[in-house]
């Protein structure tokens, strides 16, 4: 499991039809009709188990995933004392490929930073490799269908029975950093601030990386969004690059290594595992560079920025030396942490939503 969440942290991070890609940018207050709409049918808790004094994990009956699925919260204080219409301030916190949702507490240990004691923390589980996605399924859609998964069914759950409220933020490492970005720009206002780490955010511009991780995991990568040529709309539409505007009124950061050894990094640090078709020919990886993976995180990061830069979206950066490992992500998320939280205060931003500057 170990050797297999190492090779996931390290690979790249409703139902779609042709004729309804992309839907028409949303108003501001779209965010708000999540909170008024009801779970997708049929989505239902069926069962709930307390872990620690603040982490609650729900298991979900989720039509959309075709099975039942987790979800781990980390509840501030005075959730359970709770009333009717208490609402709490929402992080939601997206993991890499390999979908585990505890690796938030069990690795960067969220539940032991004070700051977080009056948000309510979501942690959601993914399907292997499931890109935060309702997949293509060539054509015929259905399981798993990601994005449904969280957006339609947890998150109006959670509004519903659990004390969400209507200011969420969103951070992600690996492929999690690209939902963050996805879901904010697919769906306007749903976020006020997001936060990537080493993420997947611009898919279109390495499909072969793609390709390259899923195959090695011996998944069909043609049922997630379909062929990059022949259905590129389905890759844009997916595709942060691509829906820049949309993230206008959004607070972005993005941050990456740049595939090299870096301070967080032991001496002797081993190469990445080899994965088949994940270099390009054309643009090889220099020399020094021991996670390739990292390498396209970085070049993608830097392409989306300047990418929101243009479109007038308020967008920060760190770019560093470093590889595609969870240290750097816990450093990350310590870092931008202030940043999420002013954004879910009322009122004008104030210094802390400034990122530290290096």
């Amino acid at each position: 499991m170990a050797d297999r969440r190492r090779f996931l942290a390290l690979t790249m991070p409703a139902l779609v039809s042709a004729a309804g890609l992309l839907a028409p940018a949303a108003p501001r207050a779209e965010a708000h009709a999540h909170a008024q709409a009801h779970p997708r049918e049929g989505a239902r808790v069926a069962d709930e188990q307390r872990t620690e004094s603040r982490i609650l994990d729900l298991t979900v009956r989720s039509p959309a995933l075709g099975r039942d699925a987790r979800v781990r919260l980390l509840t501030p204080d005075g959730w359970e004392r709770r009333g009717r219409h208490d609402r709490w301030p929402v992080l939601y916190l997206f993991i890499g490929g390999d979908g585990d949702h505890e690796a938030w507490t069990r690795e960067y240990e969220v539940q032991r930073k004070p700051e977080l004691r009056g948000t309510l923390v979501v942690m959601p589980e993914m399907p292997l490799y499931g890109f935060y996605s309702d997949w293509w399924n060539h054509g015929h859609g259905g399981p798993p269908a990601v994005e449904s998964f969280h957006l339609r069914e947890v998150l109006p759950l959670l509004e519903r029975d659990y004390g969400a409220g209507t200011r969420r933020v969103a951070a992600g490492e690996s492929q999690g950093g690209f939902g963050a970005l996805s879901y904010a720009a697919r769906h306007p206002g749903l976020f006020r601030a997001v936060t990537s780490y080493s993420g997947f955010v611009h898919p279109l511009q390495h499909p072969h990386a793609v390709r390259a991780g899923m195959t090695y995991l011996g998944l069909d990568w043609l049922a997630l969004w379909g062929d990059p040529v022949a259905q590129r709309a389905i890759w844009q539409a997916h595709d942060p690059y691509y829906l820049a505007e949309r993230l206008r009124g959004t607070r972005v950061h993005l941050s990456s290594g740049d595939g090299r050894a870096g301070a967080l990094d032991p001496p002797g640090t081993e190469p990445d595992p080899h994965i088949p078709g994940l270099e390009d020919p054309d643009y090889p990886f220099p020399e020094d560079v021991i996670s390739p993976t990292e390498t396209l995180m970085e070049r993608e990061s830097r392409a989306v920025a300047t990418r929101l830069s243009r479109a007038g979206v308020q967008v920060s950066t760190h770019f560093y030396a470093g590889t595609h490992s969870p240290p750097y992500w816990w450093r990350e998320l310590d870092r931008t942490l202030p940043m999420l939280l002013t954004a879910l205060t009322p009122g004008p931003a104030s210094r802390a939503d400034r990122v530290p500057a290096q």
